[in-house]
């Protein structure tokens, strides 16, 4: 009989944690996959499922849109990412994502009653969430809604709120938060991607700018 209830435990258990995948939903420009067990890239298509340990790579004046779960993860140009771990776990999902090169917009918006942690890991710096959006480049950091926590090679981890910037020096520390502009933040795009920052209209008297079709404004207070 104990044998029995603990078999029924395990798979009711079973059956409440299990793989997630994930679905590209636009792609512009030139966005190339390697899915698991291929030796090789393919061309990415809109609408096109991934899974765990898929390699996605942009390349000039491209973007791709990856829905998971509750998480949008954009893909720059010239960005280069894994995805590590996708899980959805009853009440809660879970998503890991290895930037290796590039830059990603994030947005995290878990229905109510369910709990999303989502963590983008760069070479020096680790930013996780449970519900905001944020954008990083595997050095800066800059928060656009919510609270993101943010730790370096070093293992210090700071609180990084909306409208607040943090990047990761040389030395694997992160900085102090501090409002800054995002055009300030971000390096320059590449040569030929035909991207840059622009005066949005109704710019007058507001730090208002544009980055990658996104608009910020941040009042002169």
């Amino acid at each position: 009989m104990k044998q029995f209830l603990f078999l029924t435990i395990f798979i009711l258990t079973s059956l409440c944690v299990f793989a997630q995948n994930a679905v590209i939903e636009h792609v512009t420009g030139t966005v190339e996959i390697k899915q698991p067990g291929e030796i090789s890239y393919k061309n990415a298509v809109s609408g096109q499922e991934i899974y765990k340990e898929t390699v996605i790579s942009t390349g000039f004046k491209s973007f791709a849109i990856i829905k998971i779960g509750s998480a949008t993860i954009t893909a720059r140009p010239l960005t280069h990412l894994s995805l590590t771990e996708i899980q959805n776990l009853a009440e809660s999902e879970l998503v890991n994502v290895n930037l290796r090169a590039g830059r990603v917009r994030v947005d995290v918006k878990p229905p109510a009653g369910t709990k999303a942690s989502t963590k983008i890991t760069g070479p020096m710096a680790v930013a996780s969430v449970r519900g905001t959006s944020f954008e990083f480049d595997i050095h800066n950091l800059y928060v656009i809604e919510g609270a993101v926590s943010f730790a370096g090679d070093r293992g210090q981890n700071i609180i990084v709120r909306a409208g607040e910037t943090s990047r990761i020096d040389q030395s694997g520390t992160v900085t102090i938060p501090k409002d800054e502009k995002i055009s300030n933040l971000m390096p320059p795009s590449p040569a030929g991607t035909g991207e840059r920052d622009t005066p949005a209209p109704g710019a007058a008297g507001r730090n208002v700018f544009t980055t990658f079709g996104l608009v910020f404004i941040k009042s002169e207070n």
